[in-house]
């Protein structure tokens, strides 16, 4: 396997030099395999930000912020910019580590909306601004003002936020600042601000990663309790001794028995095969076979090249958007994370985001055809009669 990848290496190297590879593409290649981190995606961490690129995030000021040692920095401006996610969270953990040096004020915005226009736009706005009187470091904007002054100018801090149902708290570096409890905002966008006083004021991010809380398994661990299989099909679905969700033979379908919109869901998966087919359906349509938006599962790639998927690729959205990287491989246990809210669809695969597609298409009651704006059930595939597969830790939340 080193040898291999040590050829890859030298493989993609010639291809950059000649030109025929865009630069983002070998950084994918490269390095996002060395980002992705199984152990710490297994505890329910994504990356926000994966350190190589601005893939998930979008914003009026996105072109100021620029890739620089692995940090996401805006600097050399005289007017405010802001960006955020592309997708959407409500109860969560975040973590942000950053650096703000020279004159102005940063922000970290949490369940903002579409629009940004700073502070003053609708979400919670947690400021880095030491010497501010009114909204020092770490106050929740517009509802609570930090308890104590914390020091970050010049240096690496990290702020830790915590927003549960009803109540946010905040943390910077180890110290709890403010907290508030309320329910203004429910749900929004991550997003990133940096009111600089002059130009060579400087904010930079190394690290912004979330994980989802208020989840609910939908497995028991033991029987399928909760899950239905489309009749008539021969795919086999059990629970094993070692409490793993098993699928073998197909084509198949086992459907939960509740229905979902937008929501959360992670789950670990584990292809016992080669290059073996299946998918996570979603907003299906209870009782149907395949009628879902699916993310596909697939850990195969041509040429050594994990960024040309076959088929899609895992995290990929089928039929839809192929995953910018394959970062799960066969055998090994992988934990997916899919986020669905209105249109918008994004996935991450060991802790890193890999498709992010909007639906275009105008309404359908069936996925596979148009935009489905209805709940629908989750679904795990049995794709044909090599299917090999086995799922643990299916847990959700729901959106509000």
């Amino acid at each position: 396997m080193q040898r291999q990848w040590k050829s890859l290496q030298k493989t993609v190297g010639m291809l950059l030099l000649i030109g025929t590879v865009p630069a983002w593409g070998a950084a994918n290649l490269q390095h996002l395999l060395e980002e992705a981190d199984p152990t710490h995606a297994a505890q329910g961490w994504i990356q926000l930000f994966d350190h190589w690129t601005r893939f998930g995030w979008t914003g009026p000021g996105l072109q100021d912020w620029q890739i620089q040692d692995r940090e996401l920095v805006c600097t050399g401006l005289e007017h405010p910019s802001w960006i955020r996610t592309t997708t959407e969270f409500a109860q969560f953990e975040l973590v942000v580590e950053f650096q703000k040096t020279g004159a102005g004020r940063a922000y970290i915005g949490i369940r903002t909306g579409e629009k940004l226009q700073g502070p003053s736009s609708p979400g919670y706005w947690i400021p880095i601004a030491d010497t501010d009187p009114e909204w020092p470091t770490g106050s929740i904007r517009p509802t609570a003002r930090a308890a104590g002054l914390v020091r970050t100018e010049g240096k690496w801090s990290t702020l830790r936020i915590r927003a549960d149902e009803t109540f946010i708290r905040v943390w910077c570096n180890g110290k709890a600042v403010c907290e508030s409890r309320t329910s203004r905002f429910r749900r929004g966008f991550i997003a990133l601000g940096f009111e600089p006083g002059n130009a060579q004021a400087r904010f930079a991010v190394r690290t912004v990663e979330l994980r989802p809380l208020g989840m609910t398994s939908l497995f028991n661990g033991k029987d399928l309790t909760g899950w239905k299989p489309v009749p008539g099909r021969p795919a086999v679905y059990f629970v094993n001794s070692q409490g793993w969700l098993c699928v073998t033979n197909g084509p198949g379908d086992l459907q939960t028995t509740k229905t979902f919109k937008d929501f959360v869901l992670q789950l670990q998966i584990r292809v016992n095969g080669t290059h073996l087919n299946s998918g996570i359906f979603f907003r299906a349509i209870p009782g149907q076979f395949w009628a879902g938006y699916e993310s596909q599962i697939r850990n195969q790639w041509r040429d050594q090249d994990r960024t040309r998927p076959v088929d899609y690729g895992t995290g990929g959205i089928y039929n839809r958007q192929p995953a910018r990287i394959v970062l799960s491989s066969d055998r090994e246990w992988f934990t997916k994370t899919i986020v669905m809210h209105g249109r918008h669809i994004a996935v991450w695969v060991n802790g890193i985001q890999v498709s992010d597609w909007t639906d275009p298409r105008p309404p359908n009651p069936n996925p596979r055809r148009g935009y489905r704006e209805l709940p629908g059930v989750i679904s795990l595939q049995g794709h044909d009669p090599t299917t090999n597969l086995c799922f643990r830790n299916i847990r959700i939340v729901e959106l509000p």
